[in-house]
């Protein structure tokens, strides 16, 4: 084992020599064999976050005199990562699982986990350090001290990718044969005293063994049969299972602009506060300040500030444009996405593509790699719940937000590869033209081209056999809320044709007199003739209703109503 010390990026972050840093205490013990293979990789991990933190120098100026560092690095690393992830991503599963799984991937999406968090730190680990590992483990149920029991979950955990140490196959580099995840810790000791821990978690298809400081502290079993890690590239590098950074070709560019900054602000302030050369005469026989004139100086004395350097501000201002409009054009940034004002125009969708085909090309890239990589999250979280809670595998009626459609079946079979299978999709980054797409789909849907459900995901809806059933059952609560007033309001009719002897006329025409039906029974109101129909079902709750309603009626209409009385506000205080 060698111990090598890490120094902080802060201090050594435009160096050369410059390794990662992978614990609190910049300290990390790896073996010869380990550092030859990941030492490189741990070198771009250390240079891409002190880029991203802000640590552009290698070196620290007086104090009191200007060192800019704008971090552009870091602006565009979260502007492509609110790109790729702002809009979140959706789920889907084949037409045979469609009525379980779904359900299942949004609650340990959204109910275990958060899932906007989660995709913020997949995608910031990976345009940052270039690589991305998660882990996805369960949590088992457990009751807290104050007596809650909270149920198990999955847990979906992005790593650091510093502290990530995979083996892959030697001819597939797809494929793990075993992962170490190696980092400290503060603790405290059996003694009481804060010490220092080193963790150290080695995973293969078989076993999961736990180390604390090279200590066995607990060996079992694998019940997944498989390593429970997956490692998504950000941008793929053929030949190679690393990825690199969305920025790691604008560091030395930022760099550059910083110093030229640093040197303008320099030439600012020197313009601001000049030094004065004084010839034939000495410093002490003048006095100092503002608004002070000097006289009486000798004949061949000369006084005045010394220039130079502002020649220069005007290139040196091409020159910043020029490397600012080189960062755009590397990372596929446009120059109008970090707050440029620009005019306001009714600009299509069609043209927002074009004007950021560049940062579009980036995003195609990224997403190949992370959409692959999710479906693979998705297969692990399915693979717990068949092994901790198999229960959830069985359709539900009673908890379903989805009725079970022909075709789908009702219970996931474990040994069915279909069971494990999701696609990703990742929602249009641009806004759409709502209009557009309407008018597009209602063509389709006249044309018989086009089905409700496949309309809604056109439209961006993440679960749209959820949202029809959500519409059919409005519709049949808007049914029984029209017929529970039409019932109402003939009830009330026949009321009143009772107490007066006339039918109400139909749209406030004058009322009509009874006209008597066959065999002496009353006809129907608004329907001179019609029988009225009787419903078994509900004869008795009509007669307690009918009594009610015909007090209500004469008391509303021949009641005594007594005259509010109110008191002015003044007259309460």
């Amino acid at each position: 084992m060698s111990s090598i010390d890490f120094s902080p990026p802060s201090y050594r972050a435009a160096s050369s020599d410059l390794t990662i840093s992978i614990s609190p205490l910049g300290l990390v013990e790896l073996a010869d064999e380990e550092f030859e293979v990941h030492g490189p990789r741990l070198n771009r991990y250390s240079m891409n976050w002190a880029m991203y933190l802000g640590h552009h120098y290698s070196y620290r100026r007086q104090a009191g005199e200007a060192q800019m560092a704008l971090n552009y690095w870091r602006a565009f690393s979260d502007f492509i990562i609110n790109f790729t992830f702002g809009k979140g991503v959706q789920f889907r599963s084949p037409k045979e699982t469609e009525a379980i799984v779904p359900d299942l991937l949004e609650r340990v999406w959204e109910v275990d986990n958060n899932k906007a968090t989660v995709l913020w730190e997949i995608g910031q680990q990976g345009a940052v350090s270039g690589d991305c590992f998660i882990k996805v483990a369960y949590e088992e149920p457990y009751m807290d001290p104050a007596g809650r029991l909270h149920p198990g979950r999955v847990r979906i955990l992005p790593l650091n990718s510093s502290f990530a140490f995979p083996e892959f196959h030697p001819h597939d580099r797809e494929r793990l044969m075993r992962f170490k995840l190696k980092y400290r810790f503060w603790g405290t000791s059996l003694e009481g005293t804060r010490q220092v821990f080193t963790y150290t978690e080695i995973l293969t298809d078989d076993t999961i063994e736990e180390y604390l400081n090279d200590e066995l502290i607990d060996s079992r079993p694998n019940p997944l049969g498989t390593i429970p890690v997956v490692h998504i590239p950000n941008i793929r590098i053929s030949g190679s299972p690393w990825g690199l950074a969305d920025c790691d070709q604008i560091t030395s560019i930022n760099r550059t602009y910083n110093e030229v900054n640093t040197d303008i602000a320099d030439i600012v302030n020197y313009h601001a506060a000049p030094v004065t050369v004084i010839i034939g005469a000495k410093a002490n026989q003048l006095e100092k300040g503002a608004n002070k004139v000097w006289g009486g100086l000798p004949k061949d004395a000369k006084v005045e500030n010394l220039s130079g350097g502002s020649e220069g501000l005007k290139g040196a201002m091409e020159f910043l444009d020029r490397l600012k409009k080189a960062m755009h054009e590397l990372t596929g940034v446009p120059e109008t996405a970090l707050g440029q004002a620009m005019p306001v125009s009714n600009t299509s969708g069609v043209a927002l593509s074009i004007l950021f085909q560049p940062l579009m090309n980036r995003y195609h890239q990224k997403i190949i790699q992370y959409a692959r990589g999710l479906e693979r999250v998705n297969e692990l979280i399915l693979l717990n719940l068949v092994v901790k809670e198999p229960e959830v595998l069985t359709w539900n009626p009673m908890t379903s937000t989805t009725p079970l459609k022909p075709g789908q079946t009702p219970q996931l079979n474990p040994q069915d590869p279909i069971t494990y299978r999701s696609i990703v999709h990742f929602p249009p980054p641009l806004p759409l033209d709502k209009l557009v797409v309407l008018n597009e789909i209602s063509q389709k849907m006249s044309l018989g081209l086009e089905s409700k459900e496949g309309a809604l995901r056109l439209l961006g809806e993440e679960f749209p056999a959820e949202k029809l059933t959500e519409i059919r059952q409005e519709l049949m609560d808007d049914a029984k809320a029209d017929g529970a007033l039409q019932l109402l309001q003939t009830e009330i009719q026949q009321e009143i044709q009772e107490l007066t002897g006339q039918i109400p006329g139909v749209d406030g025409t004058p009322a009509q007199p009874i006209m008597g039906g066959p065999e002496g029974k009353t006809p129907q109101s608004g329907n001179p003739g019609a029988l009225t129909p009787i419903i078994d079902e509900a004869k008795a709750a009509l007669e307690v209703g009918e009594q009610q309603m015909r007090t209500r009626l004469v008391t509303e209409a021949y009641g005594t109503q007594l005259p509010m009385r109110r008191v002015p506000e003044e007259y309460e205080k």
